[in-house]
């Protein structure tokens, strides 16, 4: 086996572009998901090691102190990152010339000629679904015979075979026996969840088609296919007693309850084990499912509503009706399931009343958190390809991330200027969270435990830091 780095390469203070994040940016607040999509391979290689420099707060030289180390190098790079990742492989093949270094991630799926040809450092990119082609190069095989692989020949991309999608998703083995050996718990936050929490798929997939949604489309696919209840259950036992700090393990599926009967059936072993868990949710979960779920351990459902309007949400196809959605929380809320709502603003047909409109719906259905994010035209999504259609890309689109890693809006419309969709986003956020009884809510919450106190005023510092950059660069 070649000696192997897997890299979440550094990049702006804060930000978190790792295998993991949904949106490549810095958040309102602290944020930081695991690495999976990298952890995933790495458990398939001895002797491997993960690196995620952002969170762990490593500059370039850290990072390149490592280089003469390894004789493979695999780097996660993502759209808003991808420039400057080139760079860190170029740094790295200057450090050491013998290593092989290779990408992976849905902005190299989509565009793997670009990608292997933007630089001599970059030896090879593994297109979409990437764990066992990582596994073949690292036991000796030539790039130019793997499968799922783009490299060079000649000055020009040579493009290999498809590599067949994985269904038994039990040949994967457990990622958390590797955030033990390689990451530190304590450095991944995310606002709405437990600190410290791990976070780990329990399938890949999702049978959704929502329009701006960038994993099924690139590389999870449109089938939800899972691991076997008694295989997750497996790992979270296992991981229960690697990580006894751990107050809350989150699914990251793209939507865990998709399939119910097997939603219900791990929960039921995760209430048999005692632990607290949370996972993506769609706004359609029935209130019996609901209750078993609640009954056994789940805390909290992360919900993407998108949209108050029931149009916008034809035109995204998130197959979502404003009324099921409304039940869906009135249950929630009857059942004591924290939620976290999702919410974008800038997708097609937006206006400004259909702005108004999510904005008193959120604050109706009333989850006790949100997240407000930009509609994000990533490359070899629907929502990008409609955006070029239609001229709505500002500047071609290419430009996700300002100066300090804050996300920015790559869209226009003809009845909504990009400056508008920007603002929207601060003045959602001030609506929803400067709202008495949502103060009194949060209030309530710090009381209640000294960890929250601090950890909510920190998140306030932050936050207020991020409505300042916002409005400093609107």
């Amino acid at each position: 086996m070649m000696r192997t780095l897997f890299l979440n390469p550094p990049s702006f203070d804060g930000f978190d572009g790792g295998a993991g994040a949904r949106y490549q940016a810095k958040r309102e607040i602290r944020s930081f998901w695991y690495p999976t999509w990298l952890a995933q391979p790495a458990a398939l290689i001895p002797d491997s090691r993960l690196v995620d420099a952002p969170a762990r707060g490593l500059s370039l030289d850290q990072v390149l102190a490592l280089a003469t180390d390894f004789e493979l190098a695999v780097l996660h790079t993502s759209t808003p990152s991808f420039h400057s990742d080139v760079k860190v492989a170029e740094a790295l093949k200057a450090a050491n010339p013998k290593l092989m270094i290779g990408l992976v991630g849905a902005h190299v799926a989509v565009s793997p000629a670009a990608s292997v040809l933007a630089s001599d450092a970059i030896d090879f990119v593994a297109r979409n679904e990437f764990d066992f082609t990582l596994k073949e190069i690292a036991e000796g095989r030539p790039p130019a015979a793997v499968d799922g692989v783009s490299h060079k020949v000649g000055g020009r991309a040579v493009h290999n075979p498809e590599r067949a999608i994985l269904h038994d998703m039990d040949r994967l083995p457990f990622v958390t026996p590797i955030y033990h050996r390689d990451l530190v718990a304590e450095d991944y936050f995310i606002g709405y969840l437990k600190h410290p929490f791990v976070s780990l798929y329990t399938g890949r997939g999702c049978k959704s088609r929502c329009t701006f949604c960038l994993w099924p489309q690139t590389i999870g696919g449109h089938v939800y296919r899972t691991r076997s209840p008694a295989h997750v259950i497996a790992e979270i036992a296992q991981a229960r007693e690697l990580f006894p700090e751990v107050k809350e393990f989150f699914f990251d599926d793209d939507t865990f309850t998709d399939n119910r009967p097997r939603a219900e059936a791990i929960a039921r072993g995760l209430g048999r084990l005692g632990v607290t868990w949370s996972c993506n949710a769609k706004a359609n979960v029935p209130y019996e499912t609901l209750k078993v779920l609640r009954d056994n351990g789940l805390r909290l459902l992360l919900v993407g509503y998108e949209s108050g309007n029931q149009q916008i949400l034809h035109n995204i196809k998130k197959g979502m009706r404003i009324e099921v959605a409304r039940r869906f929380t009135e249950d929630c809320h009857k059942l004591g399931i924290t939620l976290h709502g999702t919410f974008i603003v800038g997708l097609p047909g937006e206006t400004r009343a259909t702005i108004e409109q999510t904005i008193r719906f959120a604050t109706e259905i009333n989850p006790h958190t949100i997240q407000v994010s930009l509609a994000a035209p990533y490359p070899g999504t629907h929502l990008y390809d409609q955006a070029r259609a239609n001229g709505w890309l500002v500047h071609g689109g290419g430009d996700m991330v300002q100066g300090e890693g804050f996300q920015i809006s790559s869209l226009a419309y003809p009845n909504l200027s990009q400056e508008e969709i920007f603002e929207a986003v601060a003045t959602f956020y001030k609506r929803f969270y400067f709202r008495p009884a949502k103060i009194a809510d949060i209030t309530l919450e710090m009381l209640q435990s000294w960890d929250m106190m601090k950890r909510r005023l920190r998140e306030g510092v932050e936050f207020m830091h991020f409505l300042n950059a916002r409005e400093m660069a609107s």
